[in-house]
C-alpha cells in the first residue's frame, strides 16, 4: 500500500492510498483520516433530552444536533464525551453509557463516533469554542422521535443515539 499525502488540516487529513483489496485488485482510494469523535445524548431525570440547534455551514445552516466533539490526541472517548458535554450544554453528567460506536462515512473516511447516554445531569460550565453557534432545546423524547420522523432532525449521530435511548 502506497500513501500520498493531499492535504492535512485542524480536523482531518486527506491521502490518496493505493490498496489491494480483498479479491486482489489494486485501487486508488482518496481517503479521510479522523481522530474519531464522541457524542452523548442528554437525559434529564424527567425524560427530557438536551439538544443543541447548532449553524454548520456544510449542511448549509442550523440543524438539530447532540453534543459532540472531536477526540484530543490520546483522549479516551469517555473523556471527550464528558468535556464535550459540558462545554457545549453546560451539563455534566453523573452517568455516560456507551450505546454504540458508528463509522460516519466508511466508504472513504475513517471516523469512529462513540455515542453515549447521559444520565445524572447537574450543571456545569458552558464554555463554547469559538466557531460554535449554538441554541440549547430541551424537549420530550418522543418529540425528539417526531422530529426525526418528521425530517426536522437529520443529523446521523442524533438519529442513532435518539433512537437507541428510546429503545432501552
Amino acid at each position: 500500500m502506497s500513501v500520498k499525502n493531499i492535504f492535512r488540516g485542524r480536523i482531518l487529513t486527506l491521502n490518496l492510498e493505493t490498496a489491494r483489496l480483498p479479491n486482489g485488485t489494486s485501487v486508488e482510494l482518496e481517503i479521510i483520516r479522523h481522530p474519531g469523535a464522541a457524542a452523548v445524548v442528554p437525559v434529564k431525570d424527567d425524560g427530557t433530552v438536551v439538544l443543541i440547534r447548532q449553524y454548520r455551514h456544510a449542511a448549509g445552516g442550523f440543524i438539530y444536533e447532540i453534543p459532540a466533539g472531536k477526540l484530543q490526541p490520546n483522549e479516551e472517548p469517555l473523556i471527550c464525551a464528558a468535556r464535550e458535554l459540558e462545554e457545549e450544554i453546560g451539563y455534566r453528567a453523573a452517568s455516560l453509557e456507551l450505546l454504540t460506536s458508528i463509522f460516519t462515512a466508511p466508504g472513504f473516511a475513517d471516523e469512529v463516533i462513540h455515542i453515549y447516554k447521559g444520565t445524572g445531569l447537574v450543571p456545569g460550565n458552558q464554555q463554547l469554542d469559538q466557531d460554535e453557534v449554538l441554541k440549547i432545546v430541551e424537549v420530550p423524547l418522543h418529540e425528539a422521535l417526531t422530529m426525526i420522523q418528521d425530517g426536522t432532525i437529520r443529523d446521523a449521530k442524533t438519529v442513532i443515539g435518539l433512537q437507541l435511548v428510546s429503545l432501552q
